[in-house]
């Protein structure tokens, strides 16, 4: 057996948190760099997580009538063209290749190749409402310094879009797909969020209007993590969508889209991660329990017997047995630990005399003896108690971050403090003075009753607006 650890964090969270984020997400296994500059290679832990996410979304939609397609890769530069702030929006980051003399761009977005096809599909009112979904790659030519999950070249994601025959319709599923987004968030990944609408220079390029969720990562930064945008008809009449009413009449449809993407898992680190490598929420965790049996030749037979029948026990979880003898259980301790398994179950042979087992808790590494005949019921309890407990202490930190700012000082001594400014906002584009901080508007609280003067230049507030750095 081997008894050395295997390679842990070096570098202290609080300390240099990017590079310790750096750190998590390689050697915990989530992801590494490709040769393929600006990409990234998603390993099995890593893809184990999106395919969770993947099965509660895919559930959530079927529940909603989306219906999954999938949409080539390539899309026509004349298609791009047809909407022109759509266009211009993603100009920089697009890649391109070239058939047939007309340049493709590789997908950035999916909306002019689906909404070319929407017009053939839509005849009546009969068709509608047309809800659709596809999970698919994306490609973004970024610049920048590549962040596994947070900033790369191609990313996975997924993407809605809907067509109405009625605004109220649009309006009312552009809001609803962003409170399933929160609900993905905080019930599934243990992440609170700040739901809002963007404010005009922050929106979707063709969008009428921007919501987004956005969770305040332990740096101090924002990170987007889900948005829905209200594309009014823009795109309809751009691209020749109609259909006959009731009436009988010619009319034009009302659109939506919304998606996340893979930066997901990214928040998953961040969010919860420690010195110690990972720390994923239960209901996520493609491995809820590792299963350590501890063991020498003279009791091995009987010890891994039953290490087995605790793992039958807890089949209705996703449960790992570790029964290799490469490494030594001390070893095994840290790597599931580094690998961010919730709960891990210790089986030495005192514990077989006592019929009992030793339950290890990965967010506060509380140990708690429990009988056998109490395993299943305890082993659910505390599942479900680590992963309300890393909501309320990521929810905590939101709350405790978020400071009312009443002029530009006090937004600056936020910013400086790495918090979130809470301000009022007149709507100009005096937000761009919030740029100076390297900082930015994030989003507008969907609910607003703003009195007073904006924070930013003295005028009458319309809004109320949170203010911060962001990734």
């Amino acid at each position: 057996m081997k008894e050395e650890k295997p390679e842990g964090i070096t570098v202290k969270k609080e300390k240099d948190f990017s590079e310790w984020y750096q750190q998590v997400v390689l050697k915990g296994g989530l992801a590494e760099y490709s040769a393929v500059k600006g990409c990234m290679i998603i390993k099995p832990l890593g893809y184990a997580i999106w395919e969770n996410i993947q099965a509660y979304f895919n559930a959530r939609l079927k529940e909603l009538k989306v219906q999954n397609v999938y949409f080539p890769l390539f899309i026509p530069e004349s298609f791009f063209r047809k909407e022109a702030e759509h266009a211009a929006g993603f100009k920089p980051e697009v890649a391109w290749g070239e058939s047939e003399g007309e340049r493709l761009a590789i997908r950035p977005t999916s909306e002019t190749i689906m909404y070319d096809a929407f017009a053939k599909w839509i005849r009546s009112w009969r068709d509608l409402p047309l809800r659709i979904n596809q999970w698919c790659n994306i490609v973004r030519w970024e610049t920048k310094a590549t962040r596994l999950f947070l900033r790369t070249r191609e990313f996975l994601w997924h993407e809605g879009h809907c067509v109405y025959a009625t605004e109220k319709e649009c309006e009312a599923e552009t809001l609803l797909y962003l409170k399933e987004y929160q609900k993905l968030c905080e019930e599934q990944l243990a992440i609170p969020v700040l739901p809002g609408k963007k404010t005009e220079s922050e929106k979707f390029a063709g969008a009428v209007y921007t919501l987004s969720v956005e969770g305040l990562m332990p740096d101090g930064r924002i990170l987007q993590l889900g948005t829905s945008h209200n594309l009014g008809q823009g795109f309809a009449n751009a691209f020749g969508i109609g259909f006959l009413g009731r009436d009988g009449k010619k009319q034009t449809p009302w659109q939506n889209s919304w998606g996340f993407s893979t930066r997901l898992i990214g928040a998953i680190a961040m969010m919860h991660g420690d010195d110690k490598g990972l720390v994923l929420p239960p209901m996520i965790a493609p491995q809820q329990i590792c299963i350590i049996p501890i063991f020498f030749k003279e009791n091995k037979a009987e010890i891994l017997k039953k290490a087995r029948e605790v793992a039958k026990t807890l089949q209705k979880f996703r449960t790992l047995l570790d029964e290799s003898e490469d490494y030594t259980p001390g070893w095994k301790f840290n790597e599931y630990e580094l690998r961010g398994v919730p709960l891990r179950i210790e089986i030495g042979p005192k514990d077989i005399k006592q019929k009992q087992v030793v339950l290890v808790r990965r967010d506060t590494g509380k140990k708690e003896i429990v009988k056998e005949r109490d395993l299943a019921k305890r082993t659910e309890q505390i599942l479900a108690d680590i992963q309300k407990s890393l909501y309320n202490k990521a929810k905590k930190f939101l709350n405790s971050s978020i400071v009312e700012a009443k002029n530009f000082r006090e937004v600056e001594r936020a910013i400086k403090e790495k918090k979130i400014a809470l301000a009022n906002w007149c709507g100009s584009n005096c937000e761009e003075k919030v740029k100076q901080l390297a900082a930015k508007s994030i989003n507008m609280p969907l609910s607003q009753n703003t009195k007073g003067t904006c924070a930013l230049c003295g005028k009458a507030a319309r809004f109320k607006v949170y203010l911060a750095k962001s990734y």
